[in-house]
């Protein structure tokens, strides 16, 4: 389980920063506590071929219906239905090639089985300090 001074946490803030040129949370703020209190979903998963959920903020847990302990349990292929899971996988590797994308709208489907729309999403390579791809994250508003 991920905890709340877990450096990963911080590497989605800084990556974002590096990659778009814009703050994802306020520059003066922790970034943890940001993260975990940001008004949008922001989600983050590991580079593994199967990839699981490493955070997600209250937000997304929200708009996914389903505590930190499922989703962090969950492969972040299942946050599509089967039907769409080749445009998402074409989508993430875009975005390893791109660094990242700032024009994602697709459907999403919640642990209770809801589909739910999102569009305005940034995806992008969570990228630290040397240069290693450690996962990906995404933000998108609710």
């Amino acid at each position: 389980m991920i905890l709340p001074d877990d450096p990963r946490i911080a590497l989605i803030a800084e990556s974002y920063r590096r990659l778009t040129g814009r703050d994802l949370v306020p520059a003066d703020a922790d970034p943890a506590t940001a993260l975990w209190q940001a008004p949008q979903a922001i989600v983050a998963h590991v580079t593994e071929p199967d990839p699981l959920f490493f955070f997600g903020n209250a937000a997304a847990r929200a708009a996914f219906e389903t505590d930190f302990a499922a989703f962090t349990r969950m492969p972040s292929r299942l946050s599509a239905e089967a039907p769409l899971r080749e445009e998402r996988r074409l989508l993430l590797n875009r975005v390893s090639r791109d660094g990242f994308i700032d024009d994602y709208a697709g459907i999403r489907i919640s642990a209770k089985g809801r589909r739910f729309a999102i569009s305005g999403a940034t995806v992008w390579n969570l990228i630290d300090e040397v240069g290693a791809n450690l996962g990906q994250a995404a933000v998108f508003p609710i």
